[in-house]
């Protein structure tokens, strides 16, 4: 009989376990949270950023002040994208040394080498993977877009 009550207790604790009713808490298996730090665009059909576990997906992000590109050229530009990027990656309790790939849209592939002399001052060693293309058109006649991923490690 004493078997029994072990063996029982036991199937218990496994079906607790199972069920999720043994006091820990845990994430729900998808659950998301949005970052939306002040000074981001409000009112948009899309988060910032969205954290989904340990990795930090950031919507584009364009060097805009009041709705429009920053005036100074691809230079400003590119400094105010990353700079919201920053934010936001700060905002969700991530560091720029999280970001592990970066997408960077330019309207001229000729400011590329511009675009780049300010990106490679936000990011520290070994930099993020990267992709960089050059697109028709920009969202409020910007210059250039970029998003990122960031992701935790172990």
């Amino acid at each position: 009989m004493r078997e029994n009550w072990k063996t029982g207790l036991a199937s218990m604790a496994i079906a607790l376990a199972v069920l999720g009713l043994t006091g820990v808490a845990r994430p729900a298996r998808n659950a998301r949270r949005a970052v939306n730090p002040p000074g981001t665009p409000t009112g948009l059909p899309f988060s910032n950023g969205i954290v989904v576990g340990d990795t930090l997906y950031v919507a584009g992000q364009e060097g805009l002040e009041g709705g429009k590109p920053v005036p100074g050229g691809i230079e400003a530009e590119t400094r105010a994208a990353l700079e919201a990027i920053r934010n936001i990656v700060t905002a969700a309790g991530f560091e720029m040394s999280d970001v592990a790939t970066v997408n960077v849209y330019l309207a001229d592939l000729d400011d590329f080498g511009k675009m780049n002399n300010v990106y490679k001052t936000f990011f520290p060693e070994p930099r993020p993977a990267r992709a960089t293309v050059q697109v028709a058109r920009l969202v409020n006649d910007a210059r250039v877009e970029i998003s990122a991923v960031a992701a935790k490690g172990p």
